[in-house]
């Protein structure tokens, strides 16, 4: 059985791996990623190293799963699908990420250096697989492949939103997005 359907199935593994992101979550708050080891994460979570290692090879691999399981729960809290083409619901994903990226900032240092790379690999992939999810839903006929407008269309969203919650005087999030969707329309045109 694999790990994400025990997760679903055993309390005790979510409760486990809800430890862990949360100590790993503090601890940013707290000092730089570099400088937190995995003994710091199962001190904070009082848990010990063999169930640490039990879930997760490595305290990056917390880190990703931990983005992951918020941009999802973010998501899913919204109801945001993606059905192929419509752009309400391309505007409820960029406006998900933009909320999201808005959402983290104040509990990350700006010294986490090495958390930015791991926020936007997870965040983009993400969205990657949603518009693929939706692709698949609702097939159409596309000039280009599917996984290629997926990928174009997920490192769009991300760069434009990441550049939009960076800027100290954006616009409010609606305004952002329908610029947005102005600027990444034409990816999806490949779409027929």
């Amino acid at each position: 059985m694999q790990a994400q359907e025990c997760s679903k199935l055993d309390p005790r593994i979510r409760r486990t791996r809800h430890l862990l992101q949360d100590s790993l979550r503090h601890l940013l708050e707290e000092k730089e990623l570099e400088e937190i080891s995995v003994q710091d994460i199962t001190e904070r979570a009082t848990l010990n190293r063999a169930t640490f290692y039990a879930h997760y090879t490595d305290k990056f691999a917390l880190l990703e799963e931990m983005i992951r399981v918020n941009f999802l729960q973010l998501l899913e809290k919204r109801n945001v699908r993606f059905d192929g083409t419509c752009p309400s619901a391309l505007r409820a994903v960029i406006l998900a990420v933009c909320d999201f990226l808005v959402d983290f900032q104040p509990s990350i240092s700006t010294r986490q250096h090495q958390f930015g790379p791991f926020l936007q690999t997870t965040v983009i992939d993400q969205v990657r697989i949603v518009l693929l999810d939706g692709f698949q839903r609702h097939p159409v006929n596309m000039r280009a492949s599917a996984e290629v407008i997926a990928a174009t269309t997920s490192w769009a969203i991300f760069g434009a939103a990441r550049e939009w919650a960076s800027d100290s005087k954006r616009v409010p999030p609606e305004d952002f997005v329908s610029l947005a969707l102005e600027l990444i329309g034409p990816i999806l045109a490949t779409v027929a």
